[in-house]
């Protein structure tokens, strides 16, 4: 994956927005914490960590269905 500020710029816009812990939850099956270490991009024992390509296709899998979600509330309303 590319470089973890790369990453993190590239969310800025939503970053604080949107659940991470629970999209973790939701689409890995993993631990807040584990994609919290992910975006960061160091684990809990401070070693540099990052998303391989198949978590990354998954998190972008994620956003969209996210972003479907949201549209579909959207236009209920």
């Amino acid at each position: 994956m590319k470089s973890n500020s790369l990453f993190k710029q590239k969310l800025d816009d939503i970053l604080v927005e949107v659940s991470w812990g629970h999209l973790s939850m939701r689409y890995f099956g993993k631990s807040p914490s584990w994609l919290y270490n992910k975006l960061r991009g160091i684990d809990g024992n401070g070693k540099p960590v990052s998303l391989t390509d198949e978590e990354l296709e998954r998190f972008k899998g994620a956003l969209c269905d996210l972003a479907d979600r949201i549209r579909r509330v959207a236009d209920s309303l």
